[in-house]
């Protein structure tokens, strides 16, 4: 018998819960580097930096 493949809904299962913090902000740290970059400014950067707070609730 041929292997068969394995199931879509397998591959598409999602991990639930929270994320944890430090994910969070190694996540945003790119995007908060390239805004300083693009934008040149600290304001974009604190104002990136206060959005992920809020989102992880503090």
């Amino acid at each position: 018998m041929a292997p068969t493949a394995p199931r879509r809904d397998t591959l598409l299962r999602r991990r639930t819960g929270r994320r944890h913090p430090l994910v969070a902000t190694l996540m945003a740290l790119p995007l908060a580097a390239l805004l300083l970059l693009v934008f040149d400014g600290w304001e974009t950067v604190a104002t990136q930096a206060s959005s992920v707070g809020a989102m992880l609730g503090r």
